[in-house]
């Protein structure tokens, strides 16, 4: 048996899954074996792993508002040129501000995987986190939302953004390696139906030289919707359990309000919660039986 947690991206509405992950730790959930997350779901992913209960919670609602984490003025800041303030959000906050444990995420004996998208191939990659890492560069750039961020380039030089581009719920990815238990958290209602792209006349002018990128991204509502039919009639025959919020209209990805961020927080926390001992029967007992925890 191998247990397995997918984390959805989704920038800020990421606090969601923040929280249910909060209430696993409060729970005492036993840790899956397998993390994979995409984007914020990673990023934030990191300090469930890390056992740092409201960690993202504070970390928001300290910094949320602060130009130094996310701002116009970061991106036109040459030196920066992301909507985030890169050293600021990847280096001052986890190694000063609000100091990240390296130690209990080295110590965790499950896999960790970051999806990231190659500009060249358009492909999705799947990247083992690494547990110690001053400037988080694989998260970095899981995290690149196209054109908020520049490029983000890797050990292998090519030039990386944010996996949410090809693969944006990877539960696919968990069955390959091997996961039998999954419990995948959205991070959108489950009515929810991503529309085309609307940013298309933009992203072909950035980045024209990456046709391959730019066809995933024409496609990438249709297959966002597909995925997510697929999840939920897999959920319906019990083989993944999902947890979603119940509600996200309102809330932006790059959301300042900390009241909806402490409101969609605490969504996730309670649902988290309510979900529990669905969880924990589903990641340990012989014969699991899955389906919609709320």
């Amino acid at each position: 048996m191998k247990t397995g947690l997918v984390l959805e991206g989704g920038a800020l509405r990421t606090i969601f899954s923040s929280g249910v992950c909060d209430a696993f730790l409060n729970e005492k959930l036993p840790m899956p074996d397998y993390t994979i997350g995409v984007s914020a779901g990673i990023a934030y992913g990191v300090s469930y792993l890390s056992r740092q209960k409201r960690r993202n919670l504070q970390l928001l609602m300290h910094y949320a508002n602060d130009r130094r984490y996310m701002g116009w003025g970061n991106f036109f800041d040459p030196r920066n040129r992301s909507y985030f303030g890169l050293k600021f959000a990847y280096d001052t906050i986890p190694n000063e501000l609000v100091p990240f444990d390296y130690d209990t995420f080295e110590a965790y004996p499950g896999q960790v995987e970051a999806v990231v998208t190659n500009l060249q191939t358009g492909r999705a990659e799947y990247r083992e986190v690494p547990r110690r890492d001053a400037s988080f560069l694989l998260l970095q750039a899981t995290c690149a939302m196209p054109v908020l961020f520049q490029p983000i380039r890797l050990d292998d030089g090519a030039p990386y953004l944010d996996g949410g581009c090809s693969d944006a719920i990877p539960w696919k990815r968990a069955l390959a390696v091997g996961c039998d238990r999954v419990v995948v958290v959205l991070t959108r209602e489950r009515s929810y139906r991503k529309e085309p792209e609307q940013l298309m006349p933009l992203f072909r002018r950035v980045y024209r030289k990456y046709p391959v990128f730019l066809e995933g991204l024409r496609t990438r509502a249709e297959r966002y919707n597909q995925c997510r039919e697929e999840l939920f009639a897999l959920e319906q025959e019990g083989r993944v359990l999902v947890i979603a919020p119940a509600n996200t209209r309102g809330f932006s990805r790059t959301e300042r309000d900390r009241q909806k961020i402490l409101a969609l927080w605490q969504d996730g926390f309670f649902a988290g919660r309510r979900a529990a001992e669905a969880v924990r029967d589903f990641w340990t007992r012989e014969t699991p039986s899955a389906g919609t925890p709320e």
